[in-house]
């Protein structure tokens, strides 16, 4: 099932199919639509709409082109249209500079005043931007920080980003610039533009960007009448279309369509609060794998990991309350034959439950399955004892967090005593090579470690294979 979150179904384009086009979109998987308003006779339609549809909710704001409409008691209505309950958003508001129908100064001082209807009523905000980045993100920036507990309610403490503020619709920026925005607490989206066939000249192209930004950090949107993706290009855009979008995203991320309909899900729930959140679990799928989630205990606390926080990864919810016992994650894998693989991974260190790995392990391969063990390289630290050994015959594959060969670096990171943890690491590495062969040792991508070094390290002194993995 999948969101759209941004199609404009309150335009003229829908008035002689809008219930055969919501049908379609229904039958093609869409679960829900965001209809986002541009002045205040969209935004009434948006909401007269939510209330007609369950599929629909609205957002309530004005464009940017339509800036010069808001005057005082304009922007008075969109916050009252704002408290409907089926409102979730404000928008679509913002800047864009490439038409300037309305002036710039008007433009910015519109979109500063919405966030503002945004920030008293705790609601996130959808964003236009065109050729309008620099200005855009100054006016994101200050109003963050004259505001910090806007969406904040205190159970993201420990989690590595904000609570999400808003979406930066049909993205244009590098990404670069999508790094600065998920920091500042927003989410990127792409409509059908994906699908078309990237211009080699472009440094910004969505496809370069997808390759950096993980579906974490991603929504689905049609943006619908406008921007059909292929094989449609030409024809009016509708919600249906979405199925394309997400297909293009998979394929680009090396993602099953699966994993992008309910990681972006995940994030239209945290975003918008439409959908729901997923039960922890210990037994997850991403493409053909399966993984194992066995613990949420571990030695180190990296900065990059968010083990402390939601513990979430691709639409899954790995902050399990206990730990699963070997009969359990045995009955939840079914058929080991299923998969292409079964990896011990999750938000803890697997080897900590050492015997669990084992038990389980030797069920997999006695009923045809394949093992792989995602670790931190520190289990015969751990354990006391050089483990490795004891992995021969169950674990087919070791996929090892480097982060940096740097010991001094690789300390600060997981926040452990360099030269003891570092040094086990590598001897986990080591040993790996000799006993178990298929090795692969990955840093995390915008920690600051040297790739080009790292990647000489792993492959001529420890013979193992590198992976760069990104961070966001």
């Amino acid at each position: 099932m999948f969101i759209d979150t941004h199609a404009h179904l309150n335009s003229k384009e829908y008035n002689n199919d809008l219930d055969d086009t919501i049908k379609r979109a229904v039958d093609s998987g869409v679960e829900f639509i965001i209809v986002p308003g541009t002045d205040i006779e969209s935004s009434r339609r948006a909401i007269e709409l939510a209330e007609n549809y369950e599929i629909i909710y609205a957002a309530v704001g004005f464009h940017p082109h339509d800036a010069h409409k808001a005057d005082p008691e304009a922007l008075n209505i969109i916050e009252k249209l704002s408290r409907h309950p089926k409102v979730v958003a404000i928008g679509e508001v913002g800047l864009d500079y490439h038409y300037n129908f309305s002036p710039q100064d008007v433009q910015k001082y519109v979109f500063k005043r919405q966030i503002e209807i945004a920030q008293r009523l705790n609601l996130p905000v959808i964003i236009h931007q065109r050729e309008a980045e620099k200005d855009t993100l100054q006016i994101v920036r200050d109003k963050v920080l004259e505001n910090p507990l806007w969406r904040q309610d205190g159970s993201n403490a420990m989690n590595r980003f904000p609570s999400p503020r808003g979406v930066f619709h049909s993205f244009s920026g590098d990404s670069a610039t999508a790094w600065e925005v998920i920091k500042l607490g927003f989410y990127i989206s792409f409509p059908g533009m994906v699908t078309f066939k990237p211009r080699k000249d472009s440094i910004n192209n969505s496809h370069k960007i997808l390759e950096k930004v993980s579906i974490e950090h991603i929504l689905l949107e049609t943006d619908s009448p406008y921007l059909t993706p292929e094989p449609f290009r030409g024809k009016r855009n509708e919600p249906a279309y979405l199925k394309y979008i997400a297909e293009k995203i998979a394929e680009v991320q090396d993602l099953s369509v699966e994993d992008i309909g309910r990681t972006s899900n995940l994030g239209a729930y945290k975003l918008f609060g439409i959908g729901k959140y997923p039960e922890p679990t210990y037994v997850y799928k991403i493409r053909n794998s399966l993984y194992l989630n066995i613990t949420i205990r571990c030695n180190a606390d990296c900065w990059f990991c968010d083990r402390k926080g939601e513990a979430l990864v691709k639409g899954y919810n790995l902050k399990i309350k206990e730990e699963p016992t070997p009969e359990e994650i045995i009955k939840a894998i079914e058929d080991p034959k299923k998969y292409d693989e079964i990896v011990f991974c999750g938000y803890g260190e697997p080897t900590i439950r050492l015997d669990v790995i084992k038990q389980v392990g030797n069920w997999i391969k006695q009923n045809g399955g394949k093992v792989r063990l995602n670790t931190d390289g520190h289990g015969s630290l751990i354990n006391h004892r050089n483990i490795v050994p004891e992995l021969v015959g169950i674990v087919d594959s070791v996929s090892i967090s480097l982060n940096s060969i740097d010991p001094e670096q690789y300390g600060k990171m997981m926040h452990l005593d360099p030269e003891k943890y570092f040094n086990a690491m590598i001897e986990f590495a080591k040993e790996s090579v000799k006993y178990i062969g298929d090795v692969t040792m990955t840093i995390v991508d915008l920690t600051g470690a040297d790739e080009i070094k790292a990647k000489k390290f792993v492959e001529n002194e420890i013979g193992a294979k590198f992976k760069n993995r990104p961070y966001f």
